[in-house]
C-alpha cells in the first residue's frame, strides 16, 4: 500500500504506465471516493524543473467536461514523490475500447460521433487556453459513463503539454510514434538531425490519426510488418502521402505503397457521415504544415458535422439505408438534393412514405417539417425509375480471419483468436444490417402495395357510381308515341347520345374488370410479402452467431490471460490445443451461418425485391393511366347525359305546348317514326338487358373487395 495525506492505493491497482510515471486507482481516505493518482518515478526528476512542474500548471489552468480534472497535488509520505490526484475514468481509454474485439473494425456511428464531439470540445478548450497537448492518441482519451448511461470522453496525460499560441513554435520532441507528425517523427524516431520548429498543427495530425483509428479500428499508415518494425517505410508513407489520401499501406515486404482516399469498406460509419468526415481527415493529415488546416478551420468543419441532424432514408429502388446529414434550418429542397447525391434519384422523382403514410415534402419549407426518423424507422423513398437493387455492399469477414500457427505460441495464438473474434463480431454486425435491410424492403413494399390498393378502391368507386348513373340514364324512357317531322332530327341526336353513353358504359365496365384483376394481383403480392416478413422474423441467424461468439469469447479471455504467463505445463498445453480446435470449429460454424444462411437469403431477397419492385412500378403506372382515363370517360359521360336530358326535356316541352295550342286537332295525319329509328331503339333495349347483367356481376365483386381495409395512397 502507498498513500498521501488524503489518498491511498495498492500498487496492484495499476491503470497505466509511462516513461516517467505510473497511474493507479486510489481512494479518498475519508469518503472512499475513487480517484486516479499519477505517481512520478525517479526518471521524471532528471528532467528540468520547468518541465517537471509544467503538467501541474497546465492542469490547474484547465476546467472542462472533456478534460480529466485535477483534484490535488500531494506527496507520498516516505519518498515525498509528487502525486497528481485526478478524476477516475472507470471505463478505461478509447484505446481499450478499440482493442476490444467488438470494435476491431471501428466504432458504431453513434459512438464515433460521441468521440468526435468530446475530442473537439476538449481540444477547443485547450486552444482557448493557448495549450498544445503534443501526445494526442486513443490511450490518452479516457472514457467515463455518464449518469444516463452515455459515454463521456476526456483528454488526459498532459505530461507533454505546454502553453503555445497559434503563431508560436517549439523544438522539443514528445509523443507516441504512430501518432507523431512527420516532422517530429523524423527527429524523434529516426534520430535524424533537423532544425525544424513545430507549431500547434502537430496536434491536428495526431487527432487525424486518432479519428481514423476510431472510425476503422486500425491505423491509417502501416508498413509491412507494422509501424514499429519498419520505421523507414513508415516515414516514407507519411511524408510521400499524396494530397487528399487519408491512408497508406504496404501489403508485402518491399512491396508498393497503396493509397486510399476514403475509409475502408469494413468501416461501420454511414456513407453520409463518411462524406463529411473524409475531407477533414484529408486536410489535417497533411505533412506540410503550411498546407495543413489550422485549428479555426478544423473547429468550424467539425462543428458543422456535429450541429447537423440525421434523416434516415431507405431507398426502395436500391434497397439501401442512407443517413442524410443536414442542418435543421436547411430547407427541404436542400434535403432532397442531399438525397439525390446519395441515391442518384432526382428530387422530382422522389416520393416518400412515413410509417405507411404518404409524406409530401414541400421544398420551400424548413427541414424541421420532416418526420422524425431512426435507423429502424426511416423514411421509405420510392422512385419511378426501374433499377436493379444493389443492396448493402460489404466485405466477407472470412477474408479477414487469420490462421493458427501449428505449434503452441501463446502470443501468436492470442493474436489469432483476437483477430478471428473481431471478424466474428463483424459478421454479427453485418447479419443485423442484412436482416434489417430485408425488413425495410418488405415493409416499404407493403406500404406501396397498400397505397395502390387504395387507389384501386377509389377508382372502382368512381366507376361504380358512373355505371349506376349510366344505367339510370339509359334505362329511362322519357318519350312515347309517334314523332312529328320537326322532332325527328332531335330524336336522332338523342339516339346518338344514348349510343355514346352505352359505349362509355362498356368502356367503364372493362375498366372495372381491369381494376378488379389488379386488386387480385396486389392481394397476391401482399400475401407474398407477409410470408416473407414471417420468415425474416423467424430467422435465428443472430442468435446462432451470438451463441458462437459467447463461447469463443471465453476462450479469448483464457488466451489473453495465458499470454502473460512465461509458459504452460504439459497438461495446460493439451488444454490449450483443444481450445484452439474448439475455437476453430466455432468460427467455422459462425461463418457457415453467416454465409450459407444470412447472406444467401439476403441475396435471394434482393432478386425477389427487384422483381416485385418492377411489378409494383408497372402496376402503379397502369393504375395512374387508368385513373386518368376513368376520370375523362366519366366527365364525357356526364356531358353526354346532360345533352341528352336537354334534348328530351325540350321535346317534352314542345309536345306539351303543341297540345295546348291545338285543343281541337284536325283530322289525324299520322307521322310514324322511321322504321330504322324503331329498330335502333329495340337494339338499345336488348343491350341494356346485357349491361344490367354485367353491372350485377361487377357489383358483387365490388362488394367483396370493399371488405378489404383501407390503406394510404402512394
Amino acid at each position: 500500500m502507498q498513500s498521501t495525506a488524503n489518498y491511498l492505493w495498492h500498487t496492484d491497482d495499476l491503470l497505466g504506465q509511462g516513461a516517467t510515471a505510473s497511474v493507479y486507482k486510489a481512494r479518498n481516505k475519508k469518503s472512499g471516493e475513487l480517484v486516479a493518482v499519477k505517481v512520478f518515478n525517479s526518471a521524471s526528476y532528471l528532467r528540468p524543473l520547468e518541465v517537471q512542474v509544467r503538467e501541474f500548471e497546465v492542469l490547474r489552468k484547465l476546467n472542462h467536461e472533456n478534460i480529466v480534472k485535477l483534484f490535488a497535488v500531494e506527496e507520498t509520505g516516505s519518498s515525498r514523490q509528487k502525486v497528481l490526484v485526478m478524476e477516475y475514468c472507470s471505463s478505461g481509454s478509447l484505446l481499450s475500447v478499440l482493442e476490444s474485439p467488438e470494435n476491431a473494425f471501428g466504432l458504431h456511428e453513434e459512438e464515433f460521433l460521441v468521440v468526435l464531439r468530446c475530442v473537439v470540445a476538449g481540444m477547443n478548450h485547450l486552444r482557448e487556453n493557448g495549450i498544445v497537448h503534443r501526445d494526442i492518441k486513443p490511450g490518452n482519451v479516457m472514457r467515463l459513463m455518464g449518469e444516463e448511461g452515455q459515454s463521456i470522453y476526456k483528454l488526459s496525460d498532459f505530461g507533454a503539454a505546454r502553453e503555445l499560441d497559434d503563431d508560436e513554435k517549439f523544438v522539443s520532441v514528445y509523443g507516441t510514434e504512430e501518432y507523431l507528425h512527420p516532422d517530429m517523427y523524423e527527429r524523434a524516431v529516426l534520430r535524424k538531425p533537423q532544425k525544424k520548429a513545430f507549431g500547434v498543427a502537430v496536434d491536428l495530425w495526431s487527432i487525424g490519426v486518432t479519428l481514423y483509428h476510431a472510425a476503422t479500428g486500425s491505423l491509417p499508415f502501416v508498413p509491412f510488418g507494422g509501424p514499429r518494425r519498419n520505421k523507414e517505410i513508415m516515414y516514407q508513407i507519411i511524408t510521400e502521402k499524396p494530397a487528399g489520401a487519408i491512408s497508406g499501406i504496404q501489403r508485402r515486404e518491399n512491396g508498393p505503397l497503396e493509397w486510399s482516399y476514403g475509409l475502408p469498406i469494413t468501416c461501420r460509419l454511414s456513407m453520409g457521415l463518411q462524406s463529411q468526415l473524409v475531407p477533414i481527415l484529408a486536410n489535417i493529415l497533411e505533412a506540410e504544415q503550411d498546407k495543413c488546416w489550422g485549428f479555426d478551420q478544423f473547429f468550424a468543419e467539425t462543428s458543422d458535422i456535429l450541429q447537423r441532424v440525421v434523416i434516415h432514408v431507405f431507398s426502395l429502388s436500391q434497397a439501401v439505408l442512407h443517413h442524410v446529414y443536414i442542418h435543421a434550418h436547411n430547407t427541404i429542397a436542400i434535403f432532397l438534393e442531399a438525397v439525390y447525391e446519395q441515391t442518384s434519384v432526382p428530387p422530382q422523382h422522389q416520393e416518400y412514405l412515413s410509417e405507411g403514410h404518404l409524406c409530401v415534402l414541400e421544398p420551400s419549407l424548413s427541414a424541421q417539417h420532416i418526420p422524425h426518423t431512426t435507423a429502424s424507422s426511416p423514411l421509405s423513398l420510392f422512385s419511378t425509375a426501374i433499377k436493379t437493387p444493389k443492396g448493402l455492399t460489404f466485405r466477407d469477414p472470412a477474408l479477414d480471419i487469420p490462421k493458427f500457427v501449428p505449434n503452441v505460441d501463446l502470443q501468436a495464438d492470442y493474436n489469432t483468436v483476437k483477430g478471428v473474434l473481431g471478424a466474428g463480431y463483424q459478421a454479427l454486425w453485418l447479419t443485423r444490417a442484412l436482416l434489417d435491410g430485408q425488413e425495410l424492403m418488405l415493409r416499404g413494399l407493403h406500404w406501396v402495395q397498400e397505397g395502390l390498393q387504395n387507389t384501386c378502391r377509389r377508382t372502382l368507386e368512381v366507376v361504380r357510381t358512373a355505371l349506376l348513373f349510366l344505367s339510370s340514364s339509359l334505362g329511362t324512357e322519357r318519350l312515347s308515341g309517334g314523332a312529328e317531322k320537326s322532332e325527328l332530327q332531335e330524336l336522332k341526336r338523342a339516339a346518338e347520345l344514348r349510343s355514346r353513353l352505352r359505349t362509355f358504359a362498356e368502356v367503364l365496365s372493362r375498366c372495372s374488370h381491369t381494376i378488379t384483376e389488379t386488386q387480385l394481383s396486389l392481394s397476391r403480392l401482399s400475401s407474398e410479402l407477409a410470408r416473407s416478413r414471417d420468415l425474416v422474423h423467424k430467422d435465428r441467424s443472430i442468435q446462432q452467431i451470438q451463441c458462437c461468439l459467447d463461447k469463443m469469447y471465453l476462450i479469448y479471455k483464457q488466451f489473453k490471460k495465458s499470454r502473460m504467463r512465461p509458459g504452460l505445463s504439459y497438461n495446460e498445453k493439451q488444454i490449450h490445443k483443444l481450445d484452439k480446435v474448439n475455437f476453430s470449429h466455432l468460427a467455422k460454424r459462425l461463418l457457415q451461418v453467416f454465409q450459407e444462411g444470412c447472406v444467401q437469403r439476403y441475396q435471394a431477397s434482393l432478386v425477389t425485391h427487384g422483381k416485385q419492385m418492377r411489378e409494383v412500378q408497372t402496376t402503379r403506372s397502369h393504375l395512374r393511366l387508368l385513373s386518368c382515363s376513368v376520370a375523362a370517360y366519366n366527365t364525357e359521360a356526364q356531358a353526354a347525359q346532360e345533352g341528352l336530358s336537354k334534348i328530351l326535356d325540350q321535346l317534352l316541352q314542345d309536345r306539351s305546348q303543341g297540345a295546348q295550342a291545338l285543343p281541337q286537332p284536325m283530322a289525324p295525319h299520322p307521322s310514324p317514326a322511321p322504321e330504322d329509328l324503331v329498330l335502333h331503339m329495340q337494339e338499345l333495349c336488348d343491350d341494356m338487358k346485357l349491361l344490367a347483367f354485367d353491372l350485377q356481376d361487377n357489383n358483387r365483386l365490388i362488394e367483396q373487395l370493399r371488405r378489404v381495409p383501407s390503406a394510404p395512397d402512394v
